[in-house]
């Protein structure tokens, strides 16, 4: 008998030990803290580089769902926008957020999907939804200014523009396009 106690309190010990390992070592969401610390890099960045390298940082972070099979969709979808296909990329963005309903990233992959595919409707309520889920979604930000520049709402482009400068003072593109809202608009009241 006293054989069985030690080999029962090392199965114990086996158990708790894989118990805690597999609890440890689940799916793995973004991480706030990291995200109010990059987003403090991104706002001092020095150059725009600098804030891109920062800004793909945030894009990984944002990229974690907490589920194996939802990140897995959500690359099958950003690859199958970047190969030029937005029908399977809606396709695999759609059952991402069938999976995870409260994935921002995933609405957002999916109004770009849309928006290759000019049905700009959807894509704006799905640009809504992630900033919904995730306000600081400066891509989303930047995506719902782009539209607005399009559908001729200069002024509330301008806005959201401003709103993304503030986020990420160094980036060119949003540079450019509040320099040039602001000339296009100048002399009419804001």
């Amino acid at each position: 008998m006293t054989d069985m106690r030690p080999r029962s309190s090392l199965c114990k010990c086996i158990v708790a030990a894989v118990v805690v390992t597999v609890g440890f070592s689940g799916p793995v969401a973004a991480d706030e803290a990291r995200l109010d610390d990059l987003f403090g890099q991104l706002a001092t960045a020095e150059t725009p580089e600098a804030a891109t390298l920062i800004q793909n940082e945030i894009f990984l972070e944002w990229s974690k769902s907490g589920s194996a099979a939802v990140d897995l969709l959500l690359q099958r979808g950003q690859d199958a926008v970047e190969a030029g296909d937005p029908v399977l990329a809606a396709e695999h963005f759609t059952a991402a957020i069938d999976h995870a309903p409260d994935f921002a990233e995933a609405y957002h992959g999916r109004a770009t999907a849309y928006y290759m595919s000019g049905q700009i409707g959807p894509a704006i309520a799905d640009l809504r939804q992630t900033l919904i889920l995730n306000p600081r979604h400066f891509g989303a930000m930047r995506g719902f200014a782009i539209i607005l520049e399009e559908l001729g709402r200069k002024e509330e482009a301008l806005e959201v523009f401003r709103d993304v400068k503030e986020i990420n003072p160094t980036d060119p593109d949003v540079t450019n396009a509040v320099a040039r809202l602001e000339l296009a608009l100048q002399g009419q009241t804001l």
